[in-house]
């Protein structure tokens, strides 16, 4: 029994693992498109995907991780009307029905079918086009929506629960998307050392470490401009038995501190304390420290910034999906501070 369990646990999460993330990305931007010029985003399916499409909604009209104003997401799933216009039309067309009453120019239209081939569904995914809406299909690997659609989601599986199960777990990411960008705040993240400091190999005591002339005002400025300020940096000098934690420690109140003194924040730190060796996922240029800012901050990586010197900070603000700005051969922080508020 626990042989078949697993399973099928294993086979869910590859099934979500392998949904292609550009996927997301595309039909979130086109939600979030149609919700700042004012529109709303139509869900519906059938069955479970109806459950679904009711879930998905309320995320959107509701929350999904953090406080902050009502999104317009509706559902079709309504008992009175579908049953209304089953009875006595035809179910066939109980979503395309309510498409025709509320849906206008620039809504969003999203169809749930785990077959693909849900014919309520298709009919009123025609009938959003006809009006001048952007369909989205979620979907698995087979059926007529994700031909018809502007955007489809695809679920590489032709199992129903697991593609359920993937495209829930893709409306979640999208949802979370949408938040982030109608809502999120905006960060710059910066590098420590030879970016903000004074590049002391190891450096051990708090007296070693300098900031740059001009740093804690750059970083006034950004506060002031709405921006939170977020430290990345990589210290494998813990690894490799230099300095200790609590010394690292020590070093950051004094950077803290010495901003603090010139009416500027820095918002948060992260270190990866681990050696290269280790492999491990938040050692720049690898993204686990970003990632873990964007979800404790709810951070729109679309309207935020990494400004490092090195090659592997210009790789983490790019794979994060920032913009970067380059310190080094006669750019300063300040310079780099002067462009991001130029824009």
């Amino acid at each position: 029994m626990n042989d078949t369990i697993s399973y099928e646990l294993r086979k869910s999460a590859e099934t979500i693992s392998n949904i292609d993330p550009e996927q997301i990305s595309a039909i979130a931007d086109a939600m979030v498109e149609a919700l700042r010029n004012g529109s709303q985003v139509i869900f519906m399916g059938n069955g479970g995907s109806s459950a679904d499409a009711q879930h998905l909604a309320a995320e959107l009209s509701g929350r999904y991780l953090f406080d902050r104003p009502a999104m317009a997401g509706v559902c079709l799933s309504n008992i009175a009307p579908v049953t209304a216009v089953g009875n006595d039309y035809s179910y066939d067309i109980v979503f395309s029905r309510q498409v025709e009453a509320i849906a206008r120019p620039g809504d969003v239209i999203v169809g749930l079918s785990t077959s693909g081939n849900s014919k309520n569904v298709i009919l009123a995914m025609e009938k959003g086009k006809e009006i001048g809406c952007v369909t989205v299909s979620f979907t698995g690997m087979k059926g007529r929506m994700r031909e018809i659609a502007d955007f489809a989601l695809t679920v590489p599986s032709e199992d129903t629960p697991h593609i359920q199960e993937g495209y829930l777990a893709a409306g979640h990411m999208v949802c979370c998307l949408v938040e982030r960008m109608m809502y999120g705040r905006r960060a710059v993240f910066v590098d420590r050392d030879d970016t903000i400091a004074e590049d002391v190999p190891y450096c051990d005591s708090p007296d070693k470490f300098r900031l740059f002339d001009g740093v804690p005002e750059s970083i006034r400025r950004l506060n002031d401009a709405g921006y939170l300020v977020i430290v990345v940096t990589n210290q494998s000098g813990i690894a490799r038995g230099k300095f200790s934690e609590e010394t690292l420690n020590s070093i950051h109140r004094k950077m803290v501190d010495e901003v603090t003194a010139k009416g500027g924040r820095i918002d948060d730190i992260f270190v990866c304390p681990h050696h290269p060796d280790d492999k491990c996922g938040c050692r720049k240029p690898e993204t686990g420290m970003g990632v873990a800012a964007v979800r404790k901050h709810h951070i729109d990586v679309k309207r935020s910034y990494m400004i490092g010197n090195g090659d592997c900070d210009m790789e983490f603000g790019r794979r994060l999906g920032c913009r970067c700005i380059r310190v080094g051969d006669g750019t300063t922080f300040a310079d780099a501070v002067d462009s991001i508020l130029s824009e």
